[in-house]
């Protein structure tokens, strides 16, 4: 290994180049330019095909290296001939060169067919997965990446006209343009080798993890303007979300937006029934779910109307003219529904600024990892996609609930676990009509829901995300009406909690589980 090494910062004339790309785009623009500076094209397959087929000279690799493709394609360009014309140093590997008939290769323009599409594919299996998986260009890529003094390498399409543009200019290919593609060429590979890495990997929470993702877009600021920000996606993701939507109008999704986007929709994809959400802050500020998508949508917007204007409106059923009628009525930010008729389509055009998103369908949440940064690090963890059942729930107290409030008490569960901790939900008629959320005091969470639900709250089920662990959260509701309570239990005064419900005759659930959120 050389120990000091001064690294090349000159331009670098292109005198040889390999060419071996699975995305042909504007290849054949690249090749014309590079032919018509008389530098010589090698070659593989069907890149080599490509470029004959227009005109464009070019030597076939097992020509130039006088070893032919074996093994089904699995070694072509892995030989000295071509790794030792990419790695070499100029100023030191001369002799070493000529006396192995190695000639410089100065520009390798190489990407890789993409892993995500081989292993998206139904009948995809393990033998399949790694057949697909290249060997040689990802060594040609990282040679020329490395040896950023004397090669450039392009992984990327888009950046040809970098490459066409530089060698107009007679001068060479600049050392900032080789670093720059250098750095994208180890992210392009990086990336290929994270794809695989997840792919085979049997335990999810795995002694290393590797992330990788692909920029979806830049935008304005973060959550704050004196904050940059941009969001990612997965690559090859199909699934329903935010980034995959298609918009039909409205202005740029901003960081906010996108967050309180996805938290509606997450929301959503608890209920099968018709429902609308309404989200504001991440949190969801009114939930209804019933036979008639109108009559949801009014309910939720009444749960919270002052919360609700400047919110996130989430449908899981198509928005009709009725519909969008009633929302185009007050201020939102973002409609979210899985189709739109013609007619709300027009209705939503006298708005220009607002973000109307469409989904091809919604579906149940699935398993997946949940990622926060920490400095230092980042924490991981299983989404919550725990779903209770009336099997699950334990009545503690002398009172049972009625079937009615059982429902409620399960439906104000799946809502209130998209809501900040700590939470306190009341809901009735599955609706929701209060949300203390956020809270760093239980009982104030409780205090807030109760007066964002008023007179409401009689009649209703109370749902915490977490155990009460004083009976003050329980006299604060004594006399609202309030006829059941659904929390997980496991405090060390439980009994001082069910001796509060008893006191005052309101019934009491135990789901076993909490669903806190911070």
């Amino acid at each position: 290994m050389i120990q000091s090494l001064d690294l090349n910062k000159n331009p670098i004339q292109i005198k040889r180049a390999l060419l071996s790309v699975y995305d042909k785009n504007n290849i054949i623009e690249l090749a014309k330019a590079l032919n018509k500076n008389n530098i010589e094209i090698l070659s593989t397959g069907g890149t080599a095909k490509a470029l004959r087929q227009d005109n464009i000279n070019v030597v076939d690799v097992s020509d130039y290296t006088r070893f032919p493709e074996i093994m089904d394609g699995r070694l072509k360009t892995i030989n000295p001939l071509i790794e030792g014309g990419i790695l070499g140093l100029r100023d030191k590997h001369e002799a070493e060169a000529t006396e192995n008939s190695i000639k410089w290769i100065d520009l390798v323009i190489c990407n890789l067919y993409p892993f995500s599409d081989v292993i998206s594919v139904e009948d995809c299996n393990t033998s399949l997965a790694l057949e697909n998986i290249d060997i040689g260009g990802p060594t040609m890529i990282r040679s020329a990446a490395k040896n950023v003094g004397w090669v450039c390498v392009v992984v990327d399409p888009n950046d040809y006209l970098i490459i066409i543009n530089e060698l107009e200019k007679k001068s060479g290919i600049s050392y900032n343009t080789r670093k720059k593609l250098s750095s994208k060429a180890f992210g392009h590979t990086a990336q290929y080798d994270a794809l695989i890495h997840d792919y085979f990997k049997e335990d999810q929470l795995s002694q290393d993890i590797t992330l990788t993702f692909k920029k979806h877009s830049n935008l304005r600021y973060g959550e704050n303007p004196h904050q940059s920000a941009a969001s990612y996606s997965i690559i090859n993701n199909g699934e329903p979300n935010i980034l995959n939507a298609t918009v039909h109008q409205g202005k740029k999704l901003s960081y906010n937006n996108i967050m309180d986007a996805d938290g509606a929709l997450a929301c959503l994809k608890e209920f099968d029934d018709p429902a609308c959400v309404i989200v504001k802050h991440a949190n969801p500020c009114g939930v209804s779910v019933g036979t008639d998508l109108l009559e949801n949508y009014n309910r939720a917007f009444n749960a919270d109307s002052i919360s609700a204007f400047g919110g996130i409106v989430a449908l899981n059923r198509t928005c009709t003219e009725d519909v969008a009628e009633a929302i185009s009525k007050v201020f939102v930010e973002i409609i979210l529904a899985p189709k739109y008729d013609k007619k709300s389509l027009e209705i939503f055009k006298a708005k220009n600024n607002l973000r109307v998103l469409e989904f091809r369908e919604i579906k149940k949440r699935v398993p997946k990892l949940e990622i926060r940064n920490l400095d230092g690090g980042i924490l991981v963890q299983d989404v919550d996609n725990k779903t209770l059942i009336k099997k699950d729930l334990k009545v503690v107290t002398d009172k049972s609930p009625s079937e009615k409030d059982v429902k409620t008490a399960l439906f104000a569960w799946k809502v209130l676990r998209h809501a900040k901790s700590n939470g306190i939900l009341i809901a009735k008629d599955n609706t929701t009509i209060g949300l203390g959320a956020g809270q760093v005091s239980r009982v104030d969470a409780v205090s807030m829901a109760i007066k964002k639900g008023g007179e409401r709250v009689v009649g209703s089920v109370l749902a915490s995300d977490a155990f009460f662990p004083f009976r003050d959260s329980i006299d604060a509701i004594k006399d609202s009406g309030i006829l059941s309570v659904i929390q997980p239990g496991g405090s060390i005064k439980d009994q001082e909690i069910i001796d509060a419900c008893n006191e005052n005759g309101i019934s009491m659930l135990f789901t076993g589980v909490r669903c806190f959120k911070h």
